[in-house]
């Protein structure tokens, strides 16, 4: 009989104001299903790609008053100031870092609104859905309770199927210096725990990001028999500017030509996976920039129409590839891509190209086991039961907004004073 069954990738933009509240976060979260929606094939199982640490600025929660800051930083710093009596004993107890501590103390209830978000969304348009990820602690159960193990927070891809049921979870293994101490502090996680997931939309193994360019993460998902890769995104510079993690730092190349290591050389090269799903997240974020080109790739013989990511050679094996904002001379690529960029002052600062992409795909029936849950997944699918957290109404971080906003305004006239001087 075969598998038959269709991949949407959707690349949606983001906000800082996306994620100050449960609301503004499902709304924004709707948005991309529902941008995904005219895509659905009406007969065939649906699988919906979302992009990676689409949940790392749920951190933002509760803190809009921080966001006149306008960098991520100096909002981290208030929201850590803020937060300093939650925050404090935790960085004691669990030897953790601030920007870690400042996740963890919020986590439970993020996660939890993250992954009903997603269950909900992935029950309500029946299709399966990878969540993109989010910074995740490590749960378990004890004594029927759902706890976490300190310290840990890893980068998480979860997986959803058309019923709600959770298919499993993917941590990121290799993370980039953004994502480690100094950045946004995250645990990697272990390639050995990494698995395949068998289902009607292709035996699914998850790559986030950086994972999917390490020959490791490849060779060990093939072994245990993926069809299907799943590259959640979210590359956080210009899409063309240099390479940020050149493998020769003598030879730096364009980030587009970079990321033919990834997605499109493992279906071209790999033996076992067929095809490879690649979406990525745009639009800035306070001072952060994401952009890049969301693909579809496969084996060149089944997908032979030749093109390719900017500043590269058209070539096989993209089955669905998202136009850049603009085609043109490598230097002019490179100047849009600075005038998109947060803080440039352009006029077409943050009009990045939104997109969804889809392919109808075919494999053979599935031969592989699925997997036992994880006692983490456990306890995700008892945290999935829970009630809805309720909103906490606090009075004094808005008293401390209306501080940081007064003392913003006061710079700003003091700086339009002496200009005007």
């Amino acid at each position: 009989m075969g598998r038959n069954f269709r991949i949407v990738a959707v690349q949606p933009k983001w906000a800082a104001t996306d994620f100050i509240s449960a609301q503004a976060f499902r709304r924004w979260m709707r948005g991309q299903l529902e941008q995904a929606r005219p895509h659905l094939h009406p007969e065939r199982p649906n699988l919906v790609v979302l992009t990676e640490l689409n949940g790392l600025p749920l951190v933002l929660r509760g803190g809009a008053w921080a966001l006149p800051l306008r960098t991520f930083e100096r909002v981290a710093a208030a929201l850590v100031i803020a937060r300093l009596v939650r925050v404090l004993p935790l960085i004691w107890r669990e030897k953790v870092s601030p920007v870690r501590a400042l996740q963890l103390v919020g986590s439970h209830e993020n996660a939890q609104l993250y992954l009903q978000t997603c269950r909900d969304l992935a029950r309500e348009y029946g299709v399966y859905l990878c969540s993109g990820s989010a910074p995740m602690p490590r749960f378990f159960l004890a004594g029927g309770r759902i706890r976490r193990r300190p310290g840990i927070l890893t980068n998480q891809a979860v997986l959803f199927g058309p019923a709600g049921e959770l298919i499993g979870a993917s941590d990121k293994v290799h993370l980039t210096p953004s994502e480690q101490a100094g950045g946004v502090d995250l645990t990697p996680g272990n390639l050995a725990e990494l698995r395949v997931f068998p289902t009607p939309v292709g035996d699914l193994g998850v790559a986030i990001s950086l994972d999917a360019f390490r020959p490791d993460v490849i060779a060990w998902l093939e072994r245990l028999g993926c069809t299907v890769l799943l590259q959640p995104d979210a590359n956080g510079a210009p899409w063309t500017s240099l390479e940020g993690l050149p493998p020769d730092p003598a030879h730096v190349r364009d980030q587009p030509v970079a990321w033919l290591e990834s997605s499109w050389q493992v279906t071209v090269t790999s033996a076992t996976i067929r095809y490879a799903v690649n979406p990525m997240v745009v639009g800035n974020l306070l001072d952060l920039s994401f952009d890049g080109q969301s693909a579809i790739t496969a084996r060149p013989d089944e997908a032979p129409e030749l093109r390719s990511y900017v500043l590269t050679s058209p070539r096989p094996g993209f089955l669905a590839l998202a136009p850049w904002v603009m085609q043109g001379h490598p230097e002019a690529l490179r100047r849009r891509g600075k005038e998109l960029a947060a803080l440039s002052g352009s006029p077409l600062e943050n009009t990045y190209h939104t997109d969804v992409l889809n392919a109808d795909l075919t494999l053979p029936e599935t031969v592989l086991p699925v997997p036992q849950p994880t006692p983490h997944e456990e306890a995700l699918r008892a945290l999935l039961d829970l009630p809805a957290p309720a909103a906490r109404r606090l009075v004094w971080p808005w008293l401390l907004g209306l501080g940081v906003m007064a003392l913003a305004f006061g710079a700003k006239c003091k700086g339009a004073q002496r200009r005007r001087d």
